[in-house]
């Protein structure tokens, strides 16, 4: 079996080593060719290992750093002080070859900066963008991006969007010729702002994507396109408001009926119903998709929620062990070859 080796930055994101070192536990129960170089503290990281099993611990390599990017340091401040930090070495690990992708749940705008810097882009991207895989309504999913990397983009820069998420829906999702689609305020082509109806444009002359138009914020779940472009801004919004609804929603259903006791018949189907909604919607619920593909970089960087738990924070190293799998930098290089004019490549 094939040995795959990822970084992972163990002190980023709100609860640094208590949360990242049991998600790396747990990915390598899961998956056996996982080796992982967990990289930070190597005191606090040696203590959280402690009770470890032995046949974990040969697969576990600590890289000692001595020092942790802040979530609340601007982001041009902590590159010029990144060096020697757990997210730069873990950055640095892919670089050199010792690893294949990189892990953290640390300031989003730092790793952005810095994985730009220390793997560059993609020939033919602007700048990478964050993205997501989300379950849909026809259970399906659906790839959104960007969800904060870039808060303004031109109309090229969504066009380098749409030929990276259709990348990405191919070799994820298994959608051959993926439907492309811009979130707008209205379906009509004569809505939104100027870079959005000039990447429009875009899209509908380029023979080798699949445009099929706008689509509202309230279609998101909807399985109506098979990759969603936005600018961060907009993208980083929409998805917060439906996690925090999603969020309300399953916690209103499992406290619902508490309080009243209602006879067994209409209790037992109280019950059967609740279970099913649950069920369903749990799918959506942030902790199964935890975990941005820093898309358009020379490798793999996923970004974790910063306030992940272990379940979450696990999900986000699989999703690492998937971008590895089906190489999708280097598609995205031959598709940017492929589709973008020589001009802009």
């Amino acid at each position: 079996m094939r040995r795959l080796t990822l970084a992972l930055d163990a002190m980023g994101g709100d609860f640094g080593p208590t949360v990242t070192i049991p998600a790396a536990i747990r990915a390598l129960d899961l998956y056996p060719q996982l080796e992982l170089l967990v990289v930070g503290n190597s005191d606090v990281i040696h203590s959280t290992l402690v009770k470890v099993k032995c046949n974990f611990l040969k697969r576990i390599t600590v890289v000692p750093t001595e020092l942790v990017i802040s979530s609340e340091i601007k982001p041009s401040q902590a590159i010029r002080v990144s060096r020697g930090t757990s997210m730069r070495v873990s950055l640095e690990l892919i670089k050199n070859g010792h690893a294949k992708a990189c892990i953290s749940a640390g300031n989003t705008g730092a790793l952005m900066g810095l994985a730009k810097l220390v793997l560059k882009s993609i020939r033919g991207i602007n700048r990478p963008a964050l993205t997501v895989v989300l379950p849909n309504y026809k259970k399906g999913k659906t790839v959104v991006l960007d969800l904060g990397a870039n808060l303004e983009c031109n109309a090229s820069m969504l066009m380098q969007f749409a030929i990276m998420g259709s990348v990405l829906a191919e070799q994820i999702i298994g959608v051959k010729d993926p439907r492309v689609a811009l979130l707008n305020i209205g379906e009509e082509e004569i809505k939104g702002l100027n870079n959005i109806r000039q990447a429009a444009e875009m899209l509908r002359n380029t023979a080798l994507i699949h445009y099929i138009g706008y689509l509202e914020a309230n279609e998101l779940l909807m399985g109506k396109t098979d990759v969603l472009v936005c600018d961060g801004f907009i993208g980083n919004i929409t998805l917060k408001t439906m996690e925090g609804v999603i969020k309300v929603f399953l916690s209103l259903l499992r406290d619902s009926g508490r309080s009243i006791k209602p006879k067994w018949l209409a209790q037992w189907v109280n019950g059967w119903i609740k279970r099913r909604l649950v069920n369903q919607f749990s799918q959506l619920h942030p902790d199964r998709y935890n975990g941005a593909c820093l898309l358009g970089l020379k490798g793999t960087v996923i970004k974790s929620h910063g306030a992940a738990n272990e379940h979450a924070f696990t999900a986000a190293i699989i999703q690492a062990m998937q971008a590895v799998e089906y190489q999708i930098p280097e598609k995205i290089a031959v598709r940017l070859d492929t589709v973008l004019p020589k001009s802009n490549n």
